[in-house]
């Protein structure tokens, strides 16, 4: 059999290509080595906010007093958390593989490798047996970035150093953690851990934490976590592990691209540091060859993979569509929440756009008074004054995951901002924010 597409790898640009595809009338084999849902769904987006969710409950039962409610002898259990993520994580690998039985989409539970053809006749190979695809999308996702820091190797391997994977099967918290790497798995994890009670320091080779945040916001995220307990080591760059005194230690500097041993050098797949180069249709430079998520190295967003997926199935559909990297939002999900999305005031800058900055204190909006004690957040809107177009927002505080969606449809939009001035916004709620700026 000639399947219309063949797709390398189950995450979340994988799966959804495969249902996207099925809808559309194509045969459909997905290969997964591992589980579907890719690290996202196993050891990254979902497992994370599970043991958040939980250490954000476990804070707000200790300081309930403010809002008038009293709660002795608050416990966490850390083993308890994580067997809760587990459930939630096997439920939701479950309920993707139902997705693909549902749409009809083959898939084989190996590793596959591209091993010749052209356009509308490729061959794969796995576990013996030779499979023949018309076309093939590789969502092969990413990995964690290994820098050759002396004593990492066998830190690794003695349970020492951990990765973004281990630390979210820890038995026992550990008394210490120092986490190497300031971005947003770094922060999560230092966030989750700090709320439970271990001593957490971040150690960051920049002077900011937060990797690309706008600095204004990323300085208030420091202040914030470091109000609660965790220590930062900035400009830092570890030349050997010894030098790190800590009970555990996480390895969260980054990720990079899984490319190579699927078969894309054979085929001369053009590919830059390690990443497969795409075109706004998620085309590659070999017809019929076609690549998203984490592997094309632009966003390593789950969200952004979803959609690049989508652009990728509607391309081989004869479906006009592509893809805009312009409005792509990005959250961190400690306590305070932190999104952004677009432009930077650094970044526009550096680009030479004229803008207009707008913020305000998250305290002008009243739910946001009402729900925190003494908190304080920042909404700040970027606008491009030749058009006077939303261009960028950045957020911080309670809800911001949620709030600077309407921001990246104002952005994805090219209205100008006065049209928004004439939206209703529901009272109270934080998004009210957002009104809040564009009339300041």
């Amino acid at each position: 059999m000639t399947y219309d597409l063949i797709i390398i790898g189950g995450g979340p640009a994988g799966y959804l290509a495969a249902e996207r595809a099925a809808e559309g009338g194509l045969s459909v084999l997905l290969f997964e080595k591992k589980a579907l849902g890719g690290v996202c769904l196993n050891e990254g987006c979902i497992p994370t906010k599970t043991l958040l969710h939980s250490s954000k409950l476990y804070t707000q039962a200790q300081n309930g007093e403010a809002f008038g409610v009293s709660s002795d002898g608050v416990k966490f259990n850390h083993q308890a958390v994580i067997k809760r993520k587990t459930k939630i994580v096997r439920t939701l690998v479950a309920g993707v593989s139902a997705k693909m039985k549902g749409a009809g989409v083959t898939v084989v539970a190996h590793t596959a490798e591209i091993i010749g053809g052209t356009a509308g006749d490729f061959s794969v190979s796995a576990d013996g047996a030779t499979y023949s695809g018309r076309n093939i999308l590789v969502a092969t996702g990413s990995e964690v970035l290994i820098l050759p820091i002396p004593g990492l190797k066998e830190g690794l391997e003695s349970g020492l150093i951990l990765t973004s994977r281990e630390i979210l099967d820890l038995a026992e918290p550990p008394k210490t953690l120092a986490v190497i790497g300031g971005g947003v798995i770094g922060l999560e994890m230092a966030a989750y851990f700090a709320a439970i009670g271990v001593s957490v320091t971040v150690i960051e080779m920049q002077s900011h934490i937060g990797g690309y945040l706008d600095t204004e916001i990323a300085d208030m995220l420091q202040k914030e976590l470091a109000a609660k307990g965790i220590k930062f080591m900035l400009n830092t760059k570890i030349e050997h592990i010894d030098e790190i005194n800590a009970d555990k230690i996480l390895l969260a500097i980054g990720r990079k691209p899984v490319s190579a041993g699927f078969g894309l050098e054979s085929l001369n797949v053009h590919m830059e540091r390690g990443a497969v180069v795409t075109d706004t249709n998620s085309r590659t430079n070999v017809p019929g060859i076609y690549a998203a998520g984490d592997v094309n190295g632009k966003s390593m967003l789950a969200h952004t993979a979803y959609r690049e997926a989508e652009v990728a199935i509607n391309h081989i559909l004869g479906v006009k569509d592509e893809m805009r990297y312009d409005a792509i939002p990005a959250v961190i999900y400690t306590s305070p929440e932190v999104a952004g999305v677009g432009e930077t005031e650094e970044s526009a800058a550096a680009k030479g756009i004229d803008t207009t900055v707008k913020k305000l204190s998250m305290r002008y909006s009243g739910r946001f008074v009402a729900e925190t004690d003494r908190a304080d957040g920042l909404c700040k809107l970027i606008m491009e004054k030749s058009t006077n177009r939303l261009i960028g927002a950045h957020i911080i505080g309670n809800y911001a995951s949620e709030i600077v969606q309407i921001c990246v449809m104002m952005i994805e939009s090219r209205r100008n901002v006065d049209y928004y001035k004439q939206v209703v916004f529901p009272h109270p709620t934080v998004c009210e924010i957002i009104r809040e700026v564009l009339f300041s």
